[in-house]
């Protein structure tokens, strides 16, 4: 089966009715990053209901805004470019009492038809280097969007944020994956986490292909459009390993990408965690 092919709509609806999925209509994608058990504090997971990732908010109901609310989410943070919500109308949304904050990993310029060429072709293959290179951009333009959502961390310990891009797999996944590596989750929830999008996406399947219909690449070469959208276990068990010997892993990254202090990330590193159950 592709990764992208319908999976069984019975199978989809499961899954998503349980943990960690989160159901907020209007938005797809939905997940708490709560409740992963940390390898480096004993006896600690990471904070239920603080760390939210999901896919763009912009088709949000009022339900689904009410829910958000009681939840305890202060903050949204929109990682998608000011090119995405232009080209395809899907603005910020106002939600009462919860600030949206747009924090683009990438500028206007990285979005120009030669870039985004170059981009999708990476995308186009499908293969695990291409998305390791894919994911070194988003490091090497993340560092101000992933500062600004970890600082919420930091100040705002208890308040709950909500972090996500246009489907809510890359820029997102990497921002999920710097908490989770922060917190000291082991590598493979972190892979399961990841991978988790392949369910999560599925409500939304044919919107995404009809939007990557209307690309030149992806239009005439289905196959292409199909390994787009890829996030298998594998992938980020790579970009976690490429992580840690490209850019030194979590910590190290935060210092030279972001300009933390180590007081900054222990403070943040203190933040995400809170006293859990025992593993059996």
């Amino acid at each position: 089966m592709h990764d992208l092919d319908p999976l069984d709509p019975i199978y989809v609806n499961e899954i998503l009715s349980k943990s960690p999925f989160i159901t907020i209509p209007g938005v797809i994608n939905v997940r708490d990053l709560g409740n992963y058990h940390s390898t480096t504090t004993p006896g600690h997971v990471t904070k239920p209901r603080i760390f939210i990732r999901s896919a763009e908010l912009s088709n949000i109901t009022e339900e689904g805004k009410n829910l958000l609310k009681d939840l305890g989410i202060t903050k949204v943070f929109d990682m998608r470019s000011d090119t995405e919500i232009r080209k395809y109308n899907t603005p910020l949304p106002q939600i009462e009492g919860v600030d949206v904050i747009h924090i683009p990993v990438f500028k206007t310029e990285d979005y120009s038809p030669e870039m985004m060429a170059k981009r999708y072709q990476l995308y186009a293959s499908g293969k695990t280097e291409a998305f390791l290179e894919l994911y070194s951009q988003i490091l090497d333009h993340g560092g101000p969007a992933f500062g600004t959502i970890l600082r919420h961390v930091k100040d705002r310990p208890n308040e709950g944020c909500v972090f996500h891009c246009t489907a809510g797999k890359d820029r997102t996944g990497i921002m999920a994956a710097i908490i989770l590596k922060l917190a000291g989750v082991d590598d493979e929830q972190i892979s399961h986490d990841y991978a988790l999008t392949r369910i999560g996406r599925e409500p939304a399947r044919e919107m995404i292909m009809a939007r990557l219909s209307k690309e030149p690449l992806f239009a005439a070469n289905n196959e292409a459009a199909l390994n787009m959208f890829t996030c298998r276990h594998e992938t980020m068990q790579a970009f976690l390993k490429h992580f840690d010997e490209k850019y030194g892993g979590a910590e190290e990254y935060l210092r030279n990408y972001v300009g933390f202090s180590e007081d900054e990330i222990d403070a943040i590193k203190r933040n995400i965690l809170a006293p859990g159950p025992q593993r059996l």
